[in-house]
């Protein structure tokens, strides 16, 4: 690749993968005043080739664990320019508070973040957040320029059975000319086609081929994720092929070892090239439809367009070698341009220390409901147990991996833990704890004995949000200053911290590969089919509160 600068052009030239006339071929493109002005074919080879900056379609920053800014810093380096971000988890427990962080704290680097307007804070009214965002409160935050869609709509018996406070938000949208992100998994038939009939127009919950077929067939594009804990790429990747124009990528939740070590956007790329898919077809999916769908001010390597694009070493291999966004490079020989500017910590935590007595449960029948996780899924089973009876309290069984789970209200200084079971960590001791669970971002933990489980709580509450292992009695904590959710630290001390938790984890026992991620979705009460919320046992096929208790 050669580059000349003169004032304020700068011309390129490399291998340029055309992904509207689907042809790879040399070219020089000049650039001024951050858009292209001119791209002109040759007959030159090149060792580099240049395409469009990556777009994720639908993330949540706050899994990261990193503020905007940090994230912003990370995900250069693996090629991605923009981002549709949903500040959901930071809203409920922030509201709008929590959203102007966001979008200001993002501004404050070369990076395009676009955000959509949580629509559903809290996610259900079984469960208690740090804000409750109605439909006049988020009008402002759908108007705003940098917000290009409402949310994903996780209360779905709220727009099959014609909920009025959920019509007023799709109704806004809708009036702004804005689109509607969904979150409708495992729905099918009348309900389903009622969903998307309402204007809601994207998905990124398929887990099967057939769903995801169905929900294009009834108009939706479909979102295919690969995150920490959801993997779907497998199961979904011939759509590439089949449906092109329906799909778009994203990684939605994603740990901080997850972005560092693997990636962004850049990896589904890899996986797909991995799986034979043209690198036209896959890189459509990660510019043209995200671009189109949100009517995003983002680069497409066209004459006039902004020159947002990335600088790879071979279409067959896929390393990022540079990142220039606006014409302005801002990653290049393995080094960034910009440096995050945190602000001052945002937090909402209220929450006196628990004791181990308020951790166990007088048995009230023989049998218990269990949730049964499963490993790289949101969804869980459930099945009935009998656990064994210590002076009328229910205990766990490490043998059988049947473990105590304990949600606890972080705002309210005195409310009462909620416990229940759980099989699928295997942990043999110890116990795991963090601020990070969705949607509400209470305070949840895991464990085999009542006093581990309550040091992992207390290890939260002292660090004010975090998530911490308890081995040997001992908490190795990381804490997230920022909303209990994220933290100011540099990417790669935070991935490093984070992974050496994960791996006391997995030394005590546990087979998952994404523990905390898994444990954060233990809460999220829209994934059927059994969860567990600060006010009980929900049930998510049901849509209701359920005993812990079996007949």
């Amino acid at each position: 690749m050669k580059k000349s600068r003169e004032l304020s052009v700068e011309k390129i030239e490399a291998n340029l993968i055309d992904i509207h006339t689907r042809e790879t071929y040399g070219a020089g493109i000049v650039i001024k005043d951050r858009r292209i002005v001119g791209i002109t074919r040759n007959d030159n080879t090149y060792d580099r080739y240049i395409c469009p900056g990556l777009i994720d379609a639908h993330v949540h920053i706050e899994s990261s664990m990193l503020i905007p800014s940090e994230f912003a810093r990370q995900a250069v380096q693996h090629g991605c320019v923009a981002t549709v971000s949903d500040p959901h988890e930071i809203a409920n427990v922030l509201g709008i508070d929590g959203i102007n962080f966001m979008i200001e704290d993002g501004n404050r680097v070369p990076f395009k973040f676009y955000w959509t307007a949580p629509s559903c804070v809290p996610a259900t009214h079984f469960e208690s957040s740090g804000a409750d965002l109605s439909a006049s409160d988020l009008e402002p935050v759908i108007a705003h320029e940098q917000v290009v869609a409402l949310g994903e709509v996780m209360n779905f018996p709220g727009v099959i059975y014609d909920d009025p406070e959920v019509a007023a938000k799709l109704t806004i949208a809708k009036k702004y000319g804005k689109p509607i992100d969904g979150h409708i998994p495992g729905i099918q038939g009348d309900d389903l086609e009622k969903y998307v009939l309402s204007g809601i127009s994207t998905d990124h919950e398929c887990v099967t081929l057939a769903e995801a077929k169905e929900k294009i067939r009834l108009g939706m594009k479909i979102l295919i994720r690969e995150g920490s804990a959801a993997r779907n790429f497998h199961s979904l990747h011939s759509l590439i092929a089949t449906d092109n124009e329906k799909v778009m990528l994203c990684t939605d939740d994603s740990h901080p070892d997850e972005l560092l070590e693997h990636g962004n956007i850049n990896k589904i790329i890899k996986m797909g090239l991995a799986q034979g898919h043209s690198v036209y077809d896959l890189l459509r999916c990660c510019t043209v439809h995200p671009v189109e769908h949100y009517a995003l001010d983002v680069g497409l390597l066209r004459v006039g367009d902004r020159a947002d694009f990335i600088v790879i070493d071979h279409p067959e291999t896929f390393t990022v070698l540079a990142t220039y966004i606006d014409g302005q490079v801002v990653y290049e020989n393995g080094q960034t341009s910009f440096s995050p500017h945190s602000s001052k910590p945002v937090n909402r935590f209220r929450r006196a220390k628990i004791s181990p007595s308020s951790v166990r449960l007088k048995q009230q029948g023989s049998k218990v409901k269990v949730i049964e996780v499963i490993d790289g899924e949101l969804l869980t089973t459930s099945f009935t147990a009998e656990l064994p009876v210590k002076e009328d309290c229910i205990e766990t069984d490490a043998g059988r991996d049947i473990l105590k789970i304990v949600v606890l209200n972080r705002y309210e200084e005195n409310a009462q833990p909620v416990v229940g079971f759980i099989k699928g960590f295997n942990l043999k001791q110890g116990a795991i704890a963090a601020s990070i669970a969705h949607d509400s971002h209470n305070i949840i933990a895991v464990g085999v004995h009542d006093l581990d489980i309550v040091s992992g709580i207390n290890a939260i509450i002292d660090a004010g949000g975090g998530m911490t292992v308890v081995a040997g009695g001992r908490c190795t904590t990381l804490p997230l200053e920022y909303a209990g959710l994220m933290t100011a630290t540099k990417g790669e001390q935070v991935a490093q911290l984070y992974n050496s938790i994960n791996q006391k984890t997995k030394s005590l026992g546990c087979t998952l590969s994404a523990p905390f991620m898994t444990l954060s979705f233990m809460a999220l009460l829209v994934i059927p089919s059994l969860k567990i919320g600060d006010q009980g046992l929900f049930d998510g096929d049901q849509f209701q509160l359920t005993s812990v208790f079996a007949g």
